[in-house]
């Protein structure tokens, strides 16, 4: 994150991608442009990073993190363009504001979603994320399941890896 363009980039892909996978309306290109412009003029960034991921010098995703208070940082905004799906980029975006989010001092990341994201879900899931709340609303001009996902990041990495079976199991 850094070049000019990239902010407006991150809003005009998720307008245009949700738009279009989704039948999503410009509320929600106007929830991501104030997530984005808050970023951009207010964050410390210690506590806060976004990432621009590229193939061949394009932008094909990004992945914001940023305080939701002093333990506990929020992933926001997750987007891969589907040009650049299926190469395990949505989960090396989601690594990325991991390994920023322990490195930073946070204990928790917290992270809101809607139940048509069936593909980072499963990123959220294998990195060890759990469902802590689910609820039914209208937003964006359709019926959507909203859901939170935590983590407990003082747990490691280890928490997300399967122990290796022993003589015992």
């Amino acid at each position: 994150m850094g070049q000019p363009g990239d902010l407006g980039w991150v809003v005009m892909a998720h307008g245009e991608l949700y738009a279009a996978e989704f039948g999503w309306d410009a509320t929600f290109e106007a929830l991501v442009s104030r997530i984005v412009a808050d970023y951009a003029t207010d964050h410390d960034p210690r506590r806060e990073a976004a990432w621009i991921a590229e193939i061949d010098g394009r932008r094909v995703g990004c992945v914001f993190c940023v305080a939701a208070d002093q333990a506990t940082a929020q992933l926001r905004i997750l987007l891969v363009h589907p040009s650049a799906r299926g190469h395990g980029l949505g989960g090396r975006l989601v690594d990325e504001c991991l390994t920023f989010a322990r490195r930073s001092g946070y204990t928790h990341l917290t992270l809101w979603t809607n139940d048509p994201l069936v593909a980072a879900r499963r990123v959220y899931l294998s990195r060890g994320f759990t469902l802590v709340e689910q609820e039914r609303h209208h937003s964006f001009g359709v019926d959507l399941v909203g859901q939170v996902y935590e983590l407990d990041l003082r747990a490691g990495a280890e928490a997300v890896r399967p122990r290796p079976a022993g003589p015992a199991d």
